[in-house]
This record gives structure tokens, C-alpha cells and sequence, in this order.
């Protein structure tokens, strides 16, 4: 998925923050920036505006944001997700130790404190980390903010995947004796893990079984947002979720909106990230696709919360003359992958994998999501954007068209000579990856392998399927479509939930190909150990080529998000953080 954190050496290096603010209610504005005319705070109305600066800048309160969503989240509760967006939409109503700074361009970059005071303090040998929080935070109940709260939603987030399954493992992998402790709901120790120390309550030390040079990138991630513990009752607590945030939640329809309202119990003096200045957000789910771009383009809505761009249907209108001044095309840091399953026939053997790999036209996937305004074609899996990029090819075809002799050639290797029939998967909600199903079947077809396309909706993708090692066994998903985007900014941030043994789970995970090479696992281990960043660099473009080497990926497009803005959304900024979307903390509307 996408989150981010490290030290303060490396803060800067992290992806693009977003957010959500309100907008402003005068008309007279409005119509002002509906001309393409700056005003004193941001920048023009433009094409691409957004990328760099904040369009129709407000600091006015009031207003409602309108959000929609193609499908439904994995779940709203900060502790129990791993998609992008939802990362960014949860900071509306749950603070983490620390966050990223919701600005434009370059300065998006930049991890600042949130619940916390400033960045984690370190031992020599990164292995301890301190923070001390704000005193005198409260939740929406108005009952007070411990660092104890803090320390129980990162085990409840990390340790009960019999609960909780959709977010990363960090914690788990890198607490010591986070190997050994059973989760708050199973185990009998009221203290919890020992590993997390609170000596008081504004104080938070961590101490891991071995060094971890990222740890600031991984306290932005929303599994650090304080869950008091009388509250938690699992996987229902999203129905009753206590915020930290400026919002709170009037309602929650499991499956069909939520609506969020001001938290009486949140200070401005107390928050230096949100402005807060909406009134109120709803988010609908379950959308179809083009009814939301035809939401946007009306002005009966204010962002896709998903993020991820137009469909193609719409993508012809919006970059012609009459709306390309409201779009912005950014590169999401991620990329669109087809994970290929070692455990299921026949791609335990490589030869047949390698027949996948040559066999693709990636060209023609570029063509069915819409063209080079949708991405580049990749041959890594980590996108230029992210620190230890290598520019590399281990399965070179003509033009990025494929190569049927060679794909021929591995089938005949794997004595599969005249193909097989395979079964490839996508989200049914997304027609940018149901398009590039097609195209990958279309493919395949040419050199014989018959792949037949079964579609998952996205809000249970991970939860339920594609993240499923016994479902993918026993329904024999041998191809998975995909699209990851770097934690944080850092090779270790892109690769390690997808790539790392450590993080194939039950369910809910991320290493869709159940990659458990022990070299990938050691090398990942040593890179992220080493306090040399130039070395660290280094690493991560070798362990690419590794992965990417092994045929269990096929790298497909480094992809953008071509994305519309309506006029009536004001504090309009772009950010990277989390998958260039637009900054939920900054976005406003005067809807």
C-alpha cells in the first residue's frame, strides 16, 4: 500500500503529504477561480496547477466536503487498513505521533510531528526510539490521550490478524519479542507487550530486536493513532470509532457513507498539521466509477476519495479544452504489477513463469488504461520516484510489445509446450485494471496460455481473496493484478510488504506471489540496518533486480493519476505521501 517515516536525516526524503480542509463560502471567490485567476494565497487554476502549489487557497471555514468512493474500504478503523487513501482520509479523525506536512510540492516531502512533540529520538544503534506526545489531548468523549492508548492500537493492529488482518506487519516484525506476544485480545498480560514502554503518560519508547534506520516514516503510519482500550471491541470498533482528530463520526452505514462532523474536544492550538476547516465530510462507497467523474465534472461532488483518476471513458473529455485547466496528472509513486503464484500449477516451475513474463505486451496495457497520460511502462517493480530506483530490464521484448519466441520458447522449457489454462484476477471496480485484464489475457492468448478473468471487488480484494493464501490455492489464482505504492519513500518502504517472507499472512496481506526467498529476506533485513544512506540507496536497486529476477512479477506500468478538480474545491494540493492524490487536509469545498 503507501505510508511513510524515518529519521530526521531522512524526513526529508519521505512522499507527499495530504489532507482536507474546508473551503470558502464566498461566492465572489469562487467565481474568481472558476476564471483560472490566482488569488493572494494560491496559485492559478491551471493544468497541472495543483502538482507544485495550492489552487483556489481559502482560510475561510464552512462548507461541506463531498466524497465518493467506487467500492467500499477495507475498513475506516486506523488500525485495520492498508489502503492509501484511507490513510490519508483517517487523519481526519485520528492523530499519529508523526505525519506528513500538508503542503505542495517539495515541502509535501517533509514528516513534522503530530500527536508528538517532534521526530523520535534514536539510540546510536537504532534500535530504541523515544517520542513524547502533547499533554492535555483529549477524544471526542473528552476523556484524555495517553501514550498507553498509542502502545495498545499498535498491538491490537499488529498482533490480532484474527480481528484485525489488513495492515502492514512493521511492528510485529521489528518489536523485540514481537515474535513471541499473542495480541491484547489473547494474551494474559495486562502490560502488554514489554517492548513498548510507557513510563508515564505523555512518554512512548520503543525498543526492537534490531536496528531500524526508517522508524519516524513508520510512526506517520495510522496504526499509531490512540485507541483506548475500554473502547476496543475488535473488528466492531469501527462502528464506533473514538476520533483524536478534528472530526468526529455523526453516522456510519457500513458499506454505503459515513459522515463526519467537528470534534468539540479538538484545539487548534494543540494541532500545527489540520486547519479543519470544513464544517462537515461525507464519503458515499459503492459508486459506480463514471458516475463519480460525472459527479466531478458537475460540481455535485468534491473528489473521488479513491484517488486513483478518471476511468478511461472519461479521460477523453476532461483532457480536451474545456476541463484540462481543472485536471492534474501526477505520478502516483506506484506501480501496476501482475503477481504470479509459485504454489499454484503451474508456476512452480520457473520456465512457465518466464512464458508469462515475455508473453505480455505492456504496451497494450499502457493503450487500455488509457495511454501515456496514465503511466509509463515499468521493467522494476520500484518507480523512479522512490530513493534506490535502478534502471533495469530483466525481461527485455522489442518495444515493450512482447516477444512470443521467447515466451514459446519457455513454455516448451516447462513442458507446457502447446500452453495452459490459468485463471487472472483484478478488482471488478476499477475499470482501469479490469481494462488491463483484458489486454494481459489478450496477450496471453497469442502464445496459447488461456487465461480466464475473475474479478473481486476492491474493499475485499486483500481481506478476502488475492490476500488469501488458502483461497488463492484452492481456487487456484495463479495471476494477480495489482498496484503498490511505496510506504514511504524509500526502497525498504516499496519493497518489504510485498516482497519480504515475513509478510505473507492468513489474510489481508500484500505479497501476493508468497515470495519467501531467504536472500531477499536477509538482504532487505542487512539494507535496513546499515546507517549508511548511501549504501542503503544502493541496496534497494539490487534487491529489486532479485525480486524482479525470481519471475514471480511482472513490472507493468509506473502509473499517474490523472485527476479532475471541480471549481468549488478550494485548497487543492497533490501530494505523493499517499499515491499523488489529492491532500485531504487541505482540500476544501463550498458545497
Amino acid at each position: 500500500m503507501n505510508s511513510r517515516k524515518a529519521t530526521a536525516a531522512l524526513a526529508l526524503a519521505t512522499a507527499l503529504a495530504l489532507g482536507a480542509s474546508a473551503c470558502s463560502s464566498d461566492s465572489k471567490s469562487t467565481d474568481k477561480n472558476k476564471t483560472g485567476s490566482s488569488n493572494s494565497q494560491g496559485t492559478a487554476a491551471a493544468k497541472d496547477a495543483a502538482l507544485t502549489g495550492i489552487v483556489n487557497a481559502s482560510d475561510k471555514k464552512g462548507g461541506t466536503v463531498v466524497m465518493e468512493n467506487s467500492d467500499v474500504p477495507d475498513s475506516l478503523d486506523p488500525g485495520n487498513t492498508y489502503y492509501g487513501w484511507v490513510q490519508n482520509f483517517s487523519r481526519l479523525y485520528a492523530r499519529t505521533l508523526l505525519t506528513f506536512k500538508p503542503a505542495a510540492g517539495k515541502d509535501g516531502l517533509t514528516v513534522v510531528p503530530d500527536l508528538a512533540t517532534g521526530l523520535g529520538k534514536a539510540s546510536p544503534d537504532a534500535k530504541t526510539w523515544t517520542y513524547t506526545i502533547r499533554s492535555g489531548l483529549k477524544y471526542d468523549d473528552g476523556t484524555p490521550i495517553t501514550t498507553k492508548d498509542i502502545k495498545y492500537a499498535i498491538e491490537r493492529s499488529n498482533f490480532a490478524p484474527e480481528a484485525l488482518s489488513n495492515g502492514p506487519t512493521y511492528f510485529k516484525a521489528y518489536l523485540a519479542g514481537g515474535d513471541a506476544y499473542k495480541g491484547p485480545y489473547k494474551d494474559k498480560n495486562p502490560n502488554g507487550i514489554a517492548s513498548i514502554e510507557t513510563p508515564n503518560d505523555t512518554t512512548i519508547i520503543f525498543h526492537l530486536a534490531k536496528p531500524f534506520a526508517d522508524f519516524d516514516y513508520l510512526a506517520t503510519f495510522s496504526q499509531t493513532a490512540p485507541v483506548p482500550a475500554a473502547k476496543d471491541d475488535g473488528a466492531g470498533y469501527v462502528k464506533h470509532i473514538v476520533s483524536s482528530g478534528p472530526y468526529k463520526f455523526a453516522s456510519y452505514q457500513d458499506g454505503a457513507s459515513a459522515d463526519l462532523v467537528r470534534n468539540p474536544q479538538w484545539s487548534q492550538a494543540d494541532d500545527p498539521v489540520r486547519k479543519a476547516l470544513p464544517n462537515e465530510i461525507k464519503i458515499k462507497f459503492k459508486v459506480n466509477a463514471n458516475t463519480i467523474d460525472n459527479n466531478l465534472l458537475a460540481g455535485n461532488s468534491t473528489v473521488d476519495s479513491g484517488g486513483t483518476g478518471v476511468t478511461p471513458q472519461t479521460q477523453a473529455k476532461v483532457i480536451g479544452p474545456k476541463y484540462a485547466k481543472n485536471t492534474d496528472d501526477s505520478y502516483a509513486g506506484a506501480t501496476s504489477y501482475l503477481a504470479i503464484n509459485p504454489n499454484v500449477a503451474p508456476y512452480s516451475n520457473p520456465d512457465c513463469r518466464k512464458a508469462i513474463e515475455y508473453a505480455i505486451d505492456k504496451v497494450s496495457v499502457q493503450t487500455a488504461i488509457g495511454g501515456p497520460v496514465k503511466g509509463d511502462v515499468a521493467t522494476t517493480l520500484l518507480p523512479p520516484t522512490v530513493n534506490g530506483y535502478t534502471k533495469f530490464d530483466s525481461f527485455p521484448t522489442p518495444d515493450n510489445k512482447g516477444d512470443q519466441a521467447k515466451a514459446k520458447a519457455s513454455l516448451a522449457a516447462c513442458g507446457k509446450p502447446g500452453g495452459f489454462t490459468t485463471t487472472l484476477t483484478a478488482r471488478s471496480d476499477r475499470p482501469a485494471e479490469m481494462a488491463e485484464a483484458t489486454a494481459i489475457q489478450n496477450s496471453l492468448k497469442q502464445v496459447g496460455i488461456t487465461a480466464n478473468i475473475k474479478s473481486f471487488p476492491a474493499g475485499k480484494y486483500f481481506s478476502n481473496f488475492a490476500g488469501v493464501p488458502s483461497y488463492v490455492h484452492s481456487h487456484q489464482l495463479g495471476l494477480m493484478l495489482t498496484a503498490w505504492g511505496a510506504d514511504w519513500p524509500t526502497g525498504y518502504g516499496f519493497l518489504d510488504q510485498i516482497v519480504d517472507g515475513s509478510a505473507i499472512k492468513p489474510s489481508g496481506g500484500n505479497n501476493l506471489q508468497e515470495l519467501n526467498d531467504k536472500n531477499i529476506n536477509a538482504a532487505l533485513a542487512a539494507a535496513i540496518a546499515n546507517t549508511d544512506a548511501a549504501a542503503r540507496t544502493k541496496a534497494w536497486g539490487d534487491i529489486d533486480k532479485m525480486v524482479v529476477d525470481t519471475a514471480t512479477v511482472v513490472p507493468l506500468i509506473y502509473r499517474k493519476n490523472l485527476l479532475y478538480r471541480p471549481d468549488a474545491a478550494t485548497n487543492v494540493t497533490v501530494t505523493q505521501a499517499y499515491l499523488g492524490m489529492y491532500d485531504y487536509l487541505l482540500l476544501g469545498s463550498s458545497k
